[in-house]
């Protein structure tokens, strides 16, 4: 059976701060982070999907402007990911140690769209 869940819904952005305002108005929701060049906005209720909104310089003729975060339970990353090469999809890059609270696998599925299969950082 397989442990993805949708995490979060990542956008692009030109400014992060105004598009997760409107959005956290719009949905019901609220601005609760900011990192860098992130802003964060979660779900009027549990259960719901956090919403990131990331910088951009400039919206890229051919890019995703949105794609998918999946997570999956500690320690399965890297299985999931095979599983999902299995059926198609291809690994693109690993980000691990970018930040504190999540490492990850940017894949594309059959016809290009970016994902990504995220995790806690395994201890070592």
């Amino acid at each position: 059976m397989p442990g993805l869940t949708v995490a979060s819904v990542n956008v692009d952005a030109l400014d992060p701060e105004r598009l997760a305002a409107f959005w956290a108005a719009a949905t019901g929701g609220a601005v609760t982070g900011r990192h860098e060049d992130f802003v964060f906005v979660s779900p009027p209720k549990e259960g719901g999907v956090m919403l990131f909104f990331q910088r951009v310089a400039h919206k890229e003729p051919g890019r995703n402007t949105l794609h998918l975060d999946l997570g999956v339970p500690d320690g399965q990353r890297a299985a999931e990911v095979e599983r999902l090469v299995g059926l198609g999809a291809t690994r693109q890059w690993e980000v691990e140690g970018e930040v504190s609270w999540v490492d990850w696998t940017t894949m594309t599925d059959p016809e290009g769209n970016l994902f990504c299969v995220g995790a806690p950082p395994v201890e070592g």
